[in-house]
């Protein structure tokens, strides 16, 4: 992904055109990333096909359960999946210095199932027994971070994201309780939503960048565009000032 990134980037970096003072920091940028794009190809490359063998397991393994909703006719056994996995495996030979990231997944791969394939599998024979024990995960975080905040002990992520709107009452009752939030001024309100909303703009920023890099790096390359227009604009408007005031 961060590949595919500094791919949109060089791309977004290519409309900008003509040599302008404007714009020498971006021509510089573009010159680090197609270099950083040369130089990370091979490992890119590398990924992306480990990338494409984990699908094949996750396929295989029918995982995660939300994208393969079977009927009853075509419910898989352990029989099945262990042998889709050691035909993968016999099929999956990377070799070479640059295939790296393959050779590190098929190790890994083949060390588990040698030793674990059959506990691996039971999911697939026992109704009701999940693929994972991530919602059981979940839960425990959810107490765990619960138990914390109401400690004191130690602060979470939450707290930390949403630390300039925190605002702590002590009530009796609901009516009280709204009663304390309905003389928090207005102004205030306002004045600490506005931060907040400034704290969350870099992280929406990289969000849209991991989402969709094209079209984030496309309105960013516009507006330096529209900004170096208006400059141009500028600069070709201040002699013609500066010469009505030495006229004057």
């Amino acid at each position: 992904m961060g590949y595919e990134q500094l791919e949109a980037i060089a791309r977004g970096l290519a409309q900008v055109q003509g040599s302008q003072p404007e714009s020498n920091y971006l021509d510089e940028l573009q010159i680090q990333v197609k270099r950083a794009l040369v130089k990370n190809r091979t490992t890119a490359e590398d990924l992306k096909k480990a990338y494409q063998i984990l699908l094949q397991v996750a396929k295989s393994l029918r995982y995660p359960p939300s994208s393969y909703k079977l009927s009853s006719d075509q419910k898989v056994n352990s029989q099945q999946v262990a042998q889709e996995i050691t035909q993968l495996i016999h099929e999956t030979k990377p070799s070479g210095r640059v295939q790296k990231a393959q050779i590190s997944l098929f190790d890994a791969l083949s060390r588990r199932w040698n030793l674990y394939n059959q506990e691996l599998l039971y999911c697939y024979d026992i109704p009701g027994l999940p693929q994972d024990n991530l919602k059981m995960e979940r839960l425990f975080g959810c107490l765990r971070r619960h138990q914390r905040r109401i400690s004191g002990r130690k602060s979470t992520r939450e707290l930390q994201d949403l630390g300039q709107a925190q605002v702590l009452f002590t009530s009796q009752s609901f009516p009280e309780l709204l009663d304390l939030i309905q003389r928090v001024p207005h102004a205030t309100y306002q004045e600490y939503r506005h931060r907040l909303a400034e704290a969350e703009l870099p992280r929406q920023f990289y969000s849209r960048l991991h989402r969709d890099p094209d079209t984030t790096i496309a309105s960013l390359i516009k507006a330096h565009l529209t900004r170096r227009s208006n400059l141009f604009h500028l600069k070709t408007f201040v002699p013609h000032k500066e010469e009505k005031i030495n006229t004057v």
